[in-house]
């Protein structure tokens, strides 16, 4: 009689692709919640600039001129931030995007502002499920169509 030591090859296969199985199932599964934790990011963001819009608003009574580049915001009064309240802006935790919203990976944040008289603004993130989160001076809310103005809704 042998005595029998150890796994043969099969059952070591066996293994390795229960293992793999169960590995393939989790990162499956963890696609939906890294799209969501980008979102959550985003939308974290566009609150964090409008609380920084509205302490600017508060200190000089009008709003910071917002330029922009094809809807991407490129400077606020010049700078990389707004003022002391935020700086640099913060960036997309996706990467952004250079085509606009029409992607999957949500866009880098985007912008109208009032140069007239400085007294509006929407800034707006493009979210992973086809919706939008936008403020204003009016708030924040997420939209289901990408803002064309102003107003934002």
């Amino acid at each position: 009689m042998k005595n029998k030591r150890g796994f043969t090859l099969v059952e070591l296969l066996v293994v390795i692709a229960i293992i793999g199985i169960l590995a393939t199932i989790v990162l499956v599964s963890l696609g939906g919640a890294r799209s969501k934790a980008r979102d959550s990011k985003r939308m974290a963001d566009i609150r964090q600039i409008a609380a920084a819009m509205e302490m600017y608003y508060s200190d000089q009574e009008q709003y910071p001129l917002i330029q922009t580049s094809n809807g991407r915001i490129t400077s606020v009064d010049g700078g990389t931030g707004i003022g002391t309240y935020l700086d640099p802006l913060p960036t997309d935790p996706g990467g952004g995007s250079t085509t606009g919203c029409n992607d999957t990976k949500g866009a880098a944040y985007a912008a109208f502002s009032n140069s007239s008289d400085r007294t509006q603004y929407c800034i707006y993130a493009c979210l992973e499920n086809g919706r939008f989160f936008a403020a204003s001076e009016k708030g924040t809310k997420e939209l289901t169509s990408q803002p064309s103005s102003l107003s934002c809704w």
